[in-house]
C-alpha cells in the first residue's frame, strides 16, 4: 500500500511539473508574438522595402509555430497518460484501503468471538455436574426434610451449591433453556427425541414433555433442550 501511494504522488509531482513548464513556454510564446508584433510596428517601412528579410521572418515563425503545436501535442499526451494513471493508482489505492479494513475489522470480530466462546468446552464439561445437582436436588423427598435435620442440612447444602454454580454459569453468559409444556418446537434451542401422540392439532409440534434443560452462551446454543413434541 505505501508503495502504491508513493507511486501516486510521483505522478502527480510528475504531473505538476509538466503543467509548470507549460505555463512557462506559454508565457514565453506570449512575450515572442508581443516583441515580434512590437518590431513588426516600429519597423514597417523598413519591412516594406526588404521583401527577401519578411520572407525569412516568416518562415522562422511558421516553424516555431511548428514545433510549439508539435511540443503541445506531445505535452496533451502525456498529460492524459498521467491523468490515467493517476487515476487508476487512486482506484487501487481506495481498493486496498477498503480491504485492509475488511480485513481489520474481521480480525476483531474474530477476537471477540475467543475471548466469549473460548471458556465453550469448560462450560460443556460443567454442564454434567449442574445435571447431577439438579437431580440430587429434585429426588430428596420434600416431605422428610423438616424431620431429619441431617437429610435437611444435606438438602440446603446441595440447594446452595446449585445456585452458586447457576450465579457463576449467569456472570459467564451462560444461561438455561427451560422450555414448558405447550411452547413451540424450536430446532434451534430444542432436540425432539420422541413424538407424543394427541387428538388436538393445534397442538401438533409443541413441546409435550422436558427431559433435560438445556444452555446457551451469549445467544449460541451449546446444548438443547432434550424435548418430546406432539403428533396429532
Amino acid at each position: 500500500m505505501a508503495t502504491m501511494a508513493n507511486m501516486w504522488i510521483r505522478s502527480a509531482q510528475r504531473l505538476s511539473n509538466i503543467t509548470q513548464i507549460h505555463a512557462t513556454r506559454q508565457v514565453l510564446r506570449s512575450a515572442h508574438r508581443s516583441r515580434f508584433w512590437s518590431t513588426t510596428a516600429t519597423d514597417t517601412n523598413s519591412q516594406t522595402n526588404d521583401t527577401p528579410k519578411t520572407s525569412e521572418n516568416t518562415e522562422s515563425n511558421d516553424a516555431t509555430k511548428s514545433e510549439i503545436a508539435q511540443i503541445e501535442l506531445k505535452w496533451k499526451e502525456e498529460k492524459s497518460k498521467l491523468e490515467d494513471d493517476l487515476k487508476s493508482f487512486k482506484d487501487k489505492y481506495v481498493r486496498s484501503l477498503a480491504e485492509t479494513e475488511n480485513v481489520r475489522q474481521r480480525m476483531i470480530k474474530q477476537i471477540e468471538d475467543a475471548k466469549a466462546f473460548g471458556i465453550q468446552g469448560f462450560c460443556k464439561d460443567l454442564l454434567e455436574v449442574a445435571d447431577v445437582l439438579n437431580m440430587a436436588v429434585d429426588n430428596v423427598p420434600k416431605e422428610e426434610v423438616p424431620k431429619n435435620v441431617h437429610l435437611k442440612n444435606l438438602f440446603d447444602g446441595l440447594t446452595m451449591t446449585e445456585s452458586q454454580l447457576q450465579k457463576a454459569f449467569n456472570k459467564h453468559g451462560l444461561v438455561k433453556i427451560e422450555p414448558k409444556v405447550g411452547d413451540k418446537f424450536d430446532p434451534y434451542v430444542h432436540e425432539a427425541m420422541f413424538q407424543v401422540p394427541t387428538e388436538n392439532k393445534e397442538s401438533n409440534s409443541n413441546v409435550a414433555v422436558v427431559n433435560k434443560i438445556g444452555y446457551k452462551l451469549k445467544e449460541r446454543t451449546i446444548r438443547p433442550a432434550i424435548v418430546g413434541v406432539f403428533k396429532a
